[in-house]
């Protein structure tokens, strides 16, 4: 008797755990099946510590060029390269990106990435992707500049290390 009145139990708990699973896996699927995903537009595309910092590359770039925030590598590098997968090498790129692209006002080029290394770039994971990424920068011969502290670098300073970027690149053409 008490035999069949655990298997009971269990069955019961099995038909009301199984309800309850489904009733959750339909209502996901009917939100992903319409597409009806809400969203709310962010207060900033920029956390405060790169808003400022953008102001004060603003002020240091004054008219010469476009700063674009938060921009994708596959935006600012063609994948399209003779020799190799394309689509391997568009997903390897994919998903990454840098924190600013300065670009020449008249021609819309890429003129210098910059990445501003905040205590998270220390990561293994992060140094790991960094890495990559200034690999694939210099490969492109496209300026990769990093700040690391940044919060404390006047006008000058920034001016003074973009400069230094470009001479370097111009050496190697």
């Amino acid at each position: 008797m008490e035999l069949f009145i655990i298997i009971g139990v269990l069955i019961v708990a099995v038909v009301i755990l199984a309800r309850i699973t489904h009733g959750h896996e339909s209502a996901r699927r009917k939100v992903f099946k319409n597409d009806a995903y809400a969203y709310v537009p962010k207060p900033s595309v920029m956390s405060p510590s790169e808003a400022e910092f953008f102001w004060r590359l603003q002020a240091v770039v004054q008219n010469r060029y476009f700063i674009f925030p938060q921009m994708h590598l596959s935006s600012l590098l063609d994948h399209r390269v003779k020799g190799q997968e394309w689509k391997y090498a568009l997903w390897h790129i994919n998903g990454k990106s840098v924190d600013y692209v300065l670009c020449d006002k008249r021609t819309l080029r890429p003129v210098y990435a910059i990445e501003l290394d905040d205590p998270s770039h220390d990561r293994p994971d992060r140094v790991k992707r960094d890495k990559e990424v200034e690999r694939i920068f210099e490969e492109a011969d496209l300026p990769l500049v990093r700040f690391r502290e940044y919060k404390n670098l006047s006008a000058q300073d920034i001016a003074t290390t973009l400069a230094g970027a470009r001479k370097l690149t111009q050496r190697s053409e």
